[in-house]
């Protein structure tokens, strides 16, 4: 009964959830969007399964309690590698794994995995049975509509037909075409256009999956405007990251019907504060959590001081709380 609960509680997450992004989605990112939204759903950057199960890297799934709901992105192709990936991400208490069939990087086309695996669409539904079978966590996907010369029309249908004959219940479909030669990893999130239209019809041809949509979403506004047209979910990517008050701040209220003021990001910023001193007595240093913290003022009033100040001062041995302090300083009082 806690289990069933609990998927519903993570599926329900998903209504908005915040895109799983290389060197930006680590746990300090995660913690600060975690105290402007409870109820959005959260996801690491992607782990590779040989990372864990062969490097033995277990630390790469640290995370705080106060993260939840997150969700585990791993990577990979070996069903057998990912379905002991994923008992790993279930024992460190994710309650969602996701394999990522959608990063277009050289690194993970030489491991087969990524966005490649939407030529492989086989391998990757018994990547997902073999991990369904390994665990009681809700196991997703994440993909493209299609990579270089595929045709989406035909290789998306077919591609979410064989992963929720394997059992996936909930896929996640970044709206773009993915060119594994040619463009570079930064270019395949702008260049290939955008194709909501497609994504909003798989969502109507498979109305057992649950589909949320990803790619090119820059306002909280546009995801209501989404989820209003039948899709199950809307993440955000790096709107999320560069805009987290203006994402999130709200989300409660107007994605899930909570009755919860936004938070002020004065606030947040100070909330962070025992966060960052635990962070320090262990040895970390300031800015690597201040880095995830510059777009929080994005539009306000001594936004660009604040930025400055923390670039500046963040990296600095010993800097601490005080440089937090110092550019709050900079920024005028909300109207």
């Amino acid at each position: 009964m806690a289990e069933k609960k609990r998927k519903k509680e993570i599926s329900t997450a998903s209504r908005l959830s915040v895109a799983p992004m290389m060197d930006w989605t680590d746990r300090h990112c995660r913690y600060l969007h975690r105290l402007l939204s409870h109820r959005a759903l959260l996801y690491t950057e992607m782990v590779t399964a040989p990372a864990l199960v062969r490097g033995g890297a277990v630390h790469l799934l640290d995370h705080d309690a106060a993260e939840q709901p997150v969700a585990l992105q791993l990577g990979g192709s070996d069903p057998q590698e990912l379905a002991q990936a994923a008992r790993l991400g279930q024992a460190a208490g994710y309650p969602e794994i996701n394999l990522n069939c959608g990063c277009p990087s050289d690194r993970v086309q030489s491991g087969t995995f990524g966005a490649v695996l939407m030529k492989h669409p086989g391998l990757v539904a018994d990547c997902v049975a073999a991990m369904r079978a390994a665990v009681t966590a809700e196991v997703t996907v994440k993909c493209r509509i299609g990579v270089d010369d595929q045709e989406p029309r035909e290789v998306l249908p077919a591609f979410l037909e064989q992963v929720a004959q394997a059992g996936c219940q909930r896929v996640i479909i970044h709206a773009r075409k993915a060119w594994l030669q040619g463009l570079s990893p930064k270019e395949n999130r702008d260049i290939p256009p955008l194709d909501y239209a497609l994504v909003l019809e798989m969502a109507q041809a498979f109305p057992d999956l649950q589909i949320s949509i990803n790619g090119g979403v820059q306002s909280l506004a546009e995801a209501e405007t989404l989820l209003a047209q039948g899709l199950s979910g809307v993440m955000v990517g790096r709107a999320a990251y560069h805009q987290p008050w203006d994402i999130l701040a709200e989300a409660d209220a107007r994605i899930f019907g909570e009755a919860r003021a936004a938070p002020a990001p004065e606030d947040v910023a100070r909330a962070m504060l025992p966060y960052t001193e635990r962070h320090l007595a262990s040895g970390g240093k300031l800015n690597q959590i201040t880095r995830h913290m510059l777009g929080l003022f994005a539009g306000r009033p001594g936004a660009r001081g604040w930025r400055r100040l923390l670039s500046e001062q963040a990296h600095r041995p010993g800097a601490g709380p005080e440089v937090v302090e110092a550019a709050l300083a900079q920024l005028e009082p909300a109207a």
